[in-house]
């Protein structure tokens, strides 16, 4: 009988290590998860479906494509170009007050922190130029933007991919102010996020804050009354979902431009920097995402009943009760360096159940009545709420920066455990 040689440490230790790297790195994992079990089930069954269905599928997808594709339109294009140029026009040369941002990261305070804030005033011109061209002197009908939607989405996809690429060129030719500028060595990574801080023409034309309100914000009400002159002329009348709807959208659009000034101390004028995140989110996102409710109306008319309109009503306006109270009092916070009161007491930290609810449940709040319009349908409700997925984004996003510039100082979690629902998360 053959005497078995014991193995050395050596051989032991190398035995092991092949054994792990086979059941970890080497080819397929030895311990997998039960979801991954799912998966492989999933591939087992449905795998003769796909291929069966592949055919039918892309000749359907041809077809959607075809039919629902937006096409370039002459007229369309010189409408959007003609509305962005009317709002520079407006934000350079109508009266304004010089609203002041947060010093730069690099420092500056001056004329960076500078804004011309006039956007009150520019929505109030652009709504009545809106309806006395198409209800006094007929340069157009009211329903211009529903007729041509496909081709101004088109064309606000143009504007948008031109603005970020020209920023990014922008940014690295000739700079508003280098020092502001951040690079991350990766040309897809800067032309998403942005190269500049605060990219101006000019002395006060400041991209950010420009694109940030106009013509985007500007439009959103305007968007909504098209497509209820479109609904009238199809129907006879304007349903009072789409009453609610312009009524929720225009609350939230005139406390923006009213409040025009707070927002220059917001994340994304004070924060962010100026790439496709905000030139294309500007152009196509802000406009197109929240407007998409009067689209449905449009094209589904719905008529509440008085309770489904008191309710929808409730939540919207509590959560913009909520928005504005609480953004007014991180307002007097930040304007008096703390030195105030705050329901009757000092102003330690806003108090903590209720600057929870800040956390970004009042849109998720407005946004649900916002949808609650287009009962019964829920693909509008699901469509729009999936933009929520930022406020995760946002509230890790402020808390690491926060971090970063309080350090150990930075112990807000401390009296607000929660991040977005009290007792829940």
């Amino acid at each position: 009988m053959a005497v078995q040689r014991k193995p050395s440490p050596q051989e032991t230790k190398v035995e092991n290590k092949i054994d792990a790297q086979v059941g970890k790195t080497w080819g397929r994992d030895r311990d997998v998860s039960f979801g991954t079990i799912l998966i492989s089930l999933g591939i087992l069954v449905m795998s003769p479906l796909w291929v069966y269905n592949a055919p039918d599928h892309m000749e359907a997808l041809k077809t959607l494509l075809i039919r629902e594709v937006p096409r370039f339109s002459p007229h369309a294009t010189r409408i959007a170009f003609g509305w962005l140029l009317f709002q520079a026009a407006l934000y350079a040369f109508l009266p304004a007050k010089i609203g002041y941002g947060q010093r730069t990261p690099a420092g500056h305070l001056s004329p960076t922190r500078k804004k011309r804030v006039n956007g009150l005033l520019a929505w109030i011109i652009s709504h009545i130029i809106f309806a006395a061209g198409g209800l006094y002197f007929g340069w157009w009908r009211l329903s211009v933007i529903q007729e041509n939607w496909g081709g101004l989405l088109l064309a606000a996809n143009m504007y948008g991919y031109f603005l970020t690429f020209f920023c990014y060129f922008k940014a690295r030719v000739f700079p508003s102010h280098p020092a502001d500028r951040k690079f991350s060595g990766s040309f897809i990574y800067d032309l998403l996020m942005g190269i500049e801080f605060n990219p101006r023409i000019g002395k006060y034309f400041d991209f950010k804050l420009f694109h940030n309100g106009r013509p985007g914000i500007v439009a959103w009400t305007m968007i909504d009354l098209s497509f209820a002159a479109a609904q009238y002329q199809k129907i006879g009348y304007v349903t009072n979902s789409m009453i609610l709807l312009i009524l929720l959208h225009g609350t939230y659009v005139l406390d923006y431009f009213y409040n025009e000034d707070w927002y220059l101390r917001t994340i994304d004028i004070a924060h962010d920097h100026f790439g496709f995140y905000l030139a294309w989110g500007d152009a196509v996102w802000l406009p197109w995402l929240y407007t998409l409710q009067s689209h449905y109306l449009f094209r589904n008319p719905v008529d509440l009943t008085p309770v489904q309109f008191a309710i929808i009503f409730a939540i919207g306006f509590t959560g913009y009760f909520i928005f504005r109270s609480v953004n007014h009092q991180k307002d007097i916070v930040r304007s008096t360096n703390g030195e105030c009161m705050i329901w009757g007491k000092p102003a330690k930290v806003i108090r903590t159940s209720f600057v929870n609810l800040r956390w970004k449940v009042h849109n998720l709040m407005m946004a649900l009545a916002m949808c609650m319009t287009c009962v019964p349908s829920t693909s509008c409700l699901i469509l729009h709420h999936l933009h929520e997925y930022l406020l995760l984004h946002r509230i890790q996003r402020d808390h690491t920066r926060c971090k970063g510039k309080y350090g150990k100082y930075w112990r807000v979690r401390e009296a607000l455990p929660y991040k977005l629902f009290p007792y829940i998360y």
